[in-house]
Formats: structure tokens, sequence, C-alpha cells
């Protein structure tokens, strides 16, 4: 009789603690906790750890979770067109790409001081993956990042500058911690156009890093930037203190594929 009142009375107080834990966990915003605090306390009665080890347990799940959210959040904010990370890169099959100077960059150093990153070279060699790379690699670690190609950069701030929020938008860019520009050479741009990027690019000078990727030589800019002292003030902005990396003219694709495995054919 004793002994089914005791458990009678457990069950009870642990569905009103479970009660009470899902209450202040909404409250609080612990949805971690909130979902996990049953499996977790059941784990540190098995193990028979103490209250502080299970709380101290419980507050971990909730930190490692949120930090999650927060790393795919800033991925997802970023607009990446897919995800590449630099582990993925293959240097076996880019033998103009220095590792220890990936290595470097993975760190995400040069963003403390504002250096930018020009990766140049024909397309196909990987360009746009290292890029990506660079600008998950920088979300991973807590900074503030935006991907875009120069062609879509610069109609955002077309438009902007139409509707009279150019200011604003270029402030934006301005607080961010890598602002990554894809495919600059791919489409000829406007004196305007010009301009505008000049103007994006002159914000983060010397204070916020500048990835771009390019398939033209720093000679050829001139060929899509046509005015001679603006397409020289740009290059001036992206190549001081930068760190350039040259992917070549050979296909990284072509030289991935070569350099995997040869699938097994089944014999009909």
């Amino acid at each position: 009789m004793t002994t089914t009142t005791t458990t009678t009375t457990t069950t009870t107080t642990d569905t009103a603690a479970s009660a009470a834990i899902e209450a202040a966990a909404r409250e609080l915003r612990l949805p971690s906790i909130r979902e996990h605090a049953g499996r977790l306390a059941a784990q540190a009665q098995r193990a028979k750890a103490t209250y502080l080890g299970f709380l101290a347990e419980s507050l971990t799940v909730e930190v490692d979770d949120r930090t999650e959210r927060r790393r795919a959040r800033r991925i997802h904010e970023a607009r990446f067109p897919r995800i590449k990370r630099l582990a993925d890169f293959d240097l076996d099959a880019a033998p103009t790409i220095n590792p220890a100077t990936i290595a470097t960059l993975a760190t995400g150093s040069y963003l403390d001081t504002g250096e930018p990153v020009v990766l140049i070279g024909d397309s196909g060699t990987g360009k746009t993956h290292l890029l990506i790379g660079l600008g998950i690699a920088a979300c991973e670690q807590g900074r503030r990042v935006r991907y875009a190609t120069c062609a879509q950069l610069v109609n955002e701030l077309v438009e902007a500058a139409d509707e009279r929020r150019l200011a604003r938008l270029v402030t934006r860019y301005g607080r961010l911690d890598l602002l990554c520009v894809d495919e600059l050479g791919y489409v000829q741009l406007d004196s305007r156009g010009a301009e505008l990027l000049f103007q994006v690019l002159t914000e983060r000078e010397e204070k916020a890093s500048v990835a771009v990727a390019s398939n033209l030589s720093f000679s050829e800019w001139g060929q899509i930037i046509t005015d001679p002292r603006l397409v020289s003030a740009v290059i001036d902005r992206v190549t001081f203190n930068a760190h350039i990396l040259e992917t070549g003219t050979d296909s990284y694709r072509h030289r991935t594929s070569r350099t995997r495995s040869p699938r097994t054919t089944r014999n009909n």
C-alpha cells in the first residue's frame, strides 16, 4: 500500500515538474531544454549524475543547439546558390592553388583586418567553389556574410537608387564581415552600375573584407568597366593588401573527374 502511494506521488510530482519545465522553457525561449528535458533527466538518473551535472548537461545541449541554429541561419541569410565547403575542394586538381594559403584563409584571420581576397581564373577552374567555401567558413565562425554575383549586386544597387534607399543599402553592405562578389567579368557594367559598385567597395575599404571572383585578369577589367579612372580605382580597392589566388586555365571539373577512382562498370 505504501509502495503504491509512493509510486503514484512520484509520478504526479514528475508530471508536475515536466509541466513546469515546459512552461518555463517556453517563457525563457529554451526550445532544446523543453524538447530534451525528459531524456536528459533519465540519462542523468542512469548515470547517477549530480543535480549540477544534470543542469550543466541541459544547458550545454541548449547552447550547442542554439549555436547550430545560428550557423544555419547565417548560411541561409548569406544567399549562397549552393553549399560548397573548403574541405571539399580537391587541391590535387588545382595545382596553382597553394594549400597553405587556403588553410590560412580558412581561419578567417583576414576578416579581422579587412583584407580582400581575389580569385582569378578561367571559367570552371574552381573560383566559385572557393568563394562559397570562404563564405561558409566565415558564417560558421559567426561572421555576417552575403554572396551575390556582380550582376545581382549592381541590379540591387540600381533598384535601391531608383527608390531613394541607396544610402541605407550601402550602409547595410558596409556592416557585413564578408561580401562575396562572384562572376565579375561576365557582364559589362554601364557607367552608373560601375559607380554604384565602386561606392560599395569604398564603403568597405580597409574596414571589411571583400572576396571577388573574376574570369578576367586585372588588365582586362577595362572590358567591363569602361571608364579608365574608375576601373583603376576599383582594382586599387580590391587588391590593396589582398590575397590573390590564380586558379589557372585548366578546368577544375575535368581535373577532379580524372583524379577520382574510375567507376566499376557492369558487364552486360
